[in-house]
């Protein structure tokens, strides 16, 4: 029996942006101010915003505080380390390397609203935590309607 079927051209066009992206994942390159490297992978990061701040975690497992590096120049905030792989020795018979070694860097524009002089990071069960407060003046206040 053959099922009828609603014909939608433009179903897969949502993806388009995300395949694009895959193709030119290997060849995007980042410049840093002693060299220029490439990203080897790129940690999963969620930023949201609340009332008081800009919010950023990253997901570093296996990193060390000492290991990862946060400037700000010129609006954009930008995460680099790097994660080695713990035991190269050759006598080892791996089957699978699944994870990710290597450097790593995330760049990220900030907006006006934020005071990037007072950013806050914090690492915890390999998660790297930011915090960028808003400017007193971005910040949402209540004003209180008088009924006369």
């Amino acid at each position: 029996m053959t099922r009828l079927q609603v014909y939608q051209p433009f179903r897969n066009a949502w993806n388009l942006p995300d395949e694009v992206g895959r193709l030119f994942w290997g060849l995007s390159r980042a410049t840093d101010e002693e060299t220029e490297t490439a990203s080897e992978w790129s940690p999963a990061v969620d930023i949201y915003e609340d009332a008081e701040a800009l919010r950023i975690h990253a997901e570093l497992p296996g990193l060390k505080k000492e290991n990862v590096k946060i400037s700000v120049r010129e609006g954009v905030l930008t995460l680099r380390g790097e994660r080695k792989l713990e035991n190269e020795e050759k006598k080892d018979n791996y089957y699978r390397l699944e994870r990710s070694y290597g450097s790593f860097l995330r760049s990220f524009t900030l907006p006006k609203t934020v005071d990037a002089d007072k950013i806050e990071a914090k690492m915890k069960d390999g998660v790297l935590e930011l915090k960028v407060p808003k400017k007193p003046e971005a910040t949402p206040r209540e004003i209180k309607v008088e009924v006369s």
